[in-house]
């Protein structure tokens, strides 16, 4: 963690960073990538990304986008680490969620940029890699839950249709 105190444009900056993720398309976003979003592989993500113009396209790019900014403020000095790991925990969930589909994602759409911010940022420390190992373990357990959810719940006549 850096060993510099951060400064009242810091605090700015994490305030208006909450503000931004209170944004009503913003929230129907975030929940749906929180509650909806389990991907169990990499077509799955490729079906979401090359569905253009839809919601859930829309939001997952919303929603990534918007971390990898956060991150790359963190890159560029413009926020300082120490409150972007205390306030912006939300990155660490969304990153874990992706990851192990990142470099597949790289390569499949020629872009070597998608979610680098992030990934330098959470995984540039040990602190953020311990967090992201937590994070990864919570996700398994709840794509579990989510999973056997999906099991166990009955088909209604508009999804069997």
């Amino acid at each position: 963690m850096e060993s510099t105190q951060a400064t009242h444009s810091d605090a700015d900056l994490a305030l208006r960073l909450y503000d931004l993720r209170r944004e009503a398309e913003m929230r129907r976003a975030r929940n749906w990538f929180s509650g909806e979003f389990w991907p169990r592989s990499f077509s799955e993500v490729e079906q979401l990304v090359t569905q253009y113009g839809s919601l859930q396209n829309g939001w997952f790019r919303q929603v990534l986008s918007y971390w990898d900014m956060a991150a790359a403020f963190v890159l560029r000095g413009t926020l300082h680490p120490g409150l972007f790991h205390d306030t912006c925990g939300e990155a660490w969930f969304c990153y874990a969620k992706v990851k192990p589909f990142v470099q597949e994602a790289r390569a499949k759409f020629n872009s070597p940029e998608f979610a680098a911010n992030l990934e330098k940022v959470i995984e540039g420390s040990a602190e953020g890699r311990e967090r992201l190992q937590r994070m990864q373990e919570n996700i398994r357990q709840f794509s579990a839950m989510v999973e056997e959810n999906r099991k166990q719940r009955p088909v209604s006549s508009s999804e069997a249709a």
